[in-house]
């Protein structure tokens, strides 16, 4: 495959048209299937497949680890809050997919084995979205942060790798059993109403909720927002030596509006502004990740470390356009954190798994008939 493939012809390309695939996904656990990862096909078949077994651009991955029910109670809990919205995400259902490319800087390499690192220029498909699972949200509306970045990194001979961040300094809750908890006693509460007392009692007892989101704010445009990888990973070198990180991905400023300036927005601002300022040149973001130091746990999204971790600067992202029917196609790719390559190990950090099995039963709720070509 041309590296430079446009993402509508990358998604024209049939199961059976798909070259072979140089590098294996890497997503360890310690109950790896014969120490590979796990990637689910379409139809979410739970076989274990063979080493080396080709990975659709979008194709669903699970860990042996995942429990499939909690990722199903997840998505429905999200649904109950948000409503269900066939075609669209259960959460971050409003969005954007721009496309560019990825440059590594030689410190990345010294971190990591990954071929995201290898130095060679990278095809990106990148998708900006709304928080909640309201696809028409107004892009200024309380709801709507965490303000979403994701990154598929296209690799060669068809293999994707992923990073899904989002705009919040540390997450919510700790665990999916509470992210789902959270979903259900918000859904008591309508935007608009007074707090139920389910959902007063839910954030009395997770403080972490109200704390993360004080450091939110609503952006005068997705390129002017800084976007945090909550979940820890690993880095891991040609020596074997491992090194425990989170993403920063960092924009040229950061410029949030104030509450007036947000509510004489319209509805779309954000979804409409970007194109505008693509049309008049790129867009950068310096990919960095912070470094975790001796004692620093890595299971906790709710915890953040120190500010004085050092912060090392992987390299350069440069969006230089938007994806063609990018309403339609966004429906269609699906974003996991746990897409990793060899040199990229997941932490253990329980929401990893979930994130991945929750975001593929979406995917696949989505893409069911007859909402697939909506």
């Amino acid at each position: 495959m041309n590296m430079k493939a446009t993402l509508s012809e990358r998604q024209n390309i049939g199961a059976s048209e798909r070259p072979s695939v140089r590098f294996t996904l890497h997503a360890p656990r310690s109950t790896l299937c014969a120490g590979t990862a796990l990637l689910v096909a379409l139809a979410f078949t739970d076989t274990c497949p063979a080493q080396g077994q080709d990975q659709a651009p979008s194709a669903p991955i699970r860990d042996p680890d995942d429990n499939p029910g909690l990722d199903t109670e997840i998505v429905d809990a999200l649904n109950k809050r948000y409503g269900a919205h066939p075609g669209f995400r259960s959460n971050h259902a409003k969005g954007i997919l721009v496309e560019g490319n990825f440059i590594p800087t030689p410190q990345a390499a010294e971190l990591s084995k990954s071929p995201l690192f290898a130095g060679a220029q990278l095809p990106v498909t990148i998708r900006f979205s709304d928080a909640s699972g309201l696809p028409h949200l107004h892009d200024a509306a309380r709801l709507a942060a965490p303000y979403g970045m994701s990154i598929k990194f296209h690799l060669p001979n068809g293999v994707d790798s992923d990073i899904v961040a989002n705009s919040l300094k540390f997450f919510t809750v700790a665990t999916p059993e509470d992210f789902r908890d959270l979903q259900l006693a918000a859904a008591t509460s309508p935007p608009g109403a007074p707090r139920s007392e389910q959902f007063e009692a839910f954030l009395k007892s997770h403080p972490s909720v109200e704390k993360a989101n004080a450091t939110l704010g609503a952006p005068d445009s997705y390129a002017h927002e800084q976007y945090n990888g909550i979940d820890a990973f690993l880095f891991v070198n040609d020596l074997g030596q491992r090194q425990a990180f989170r993403y920063i991905i960092a924009p040229e400023r950061i410029v949030h509006l104030s509450e007036d300036e947000a509510a004489k927005r319209p509805a779309d601002y954000l979804v409409n502004e970007l194109p505008l300022r693509l049309a008049k040149g790129a867009v950068t973001f310096q990919l960095k990740a912070q470094l975790a130091g001796p004692g620093d746990q890595t299971k906790d999204p709710t915890q953040p470390w120190p500010d004085d971790r050092k912060v090392i600067d992987l390299g350069t992202l440069t969006i230089n356009k938007t994806v063609t029917d990018s309403e339609s196609l966004q429906k269609k790719l699906l974003f996991t954190p746990g897409r990793l390559t060899v040199g990229i190990e997941a932490s253990d950090d329980p929401l990893i798994t979930a994130r991945d099995g929750s975001y593929a039963e979406s995917f696949k709720r989505r893409n069911a008939t007859p909402y697939a070509d909506r």
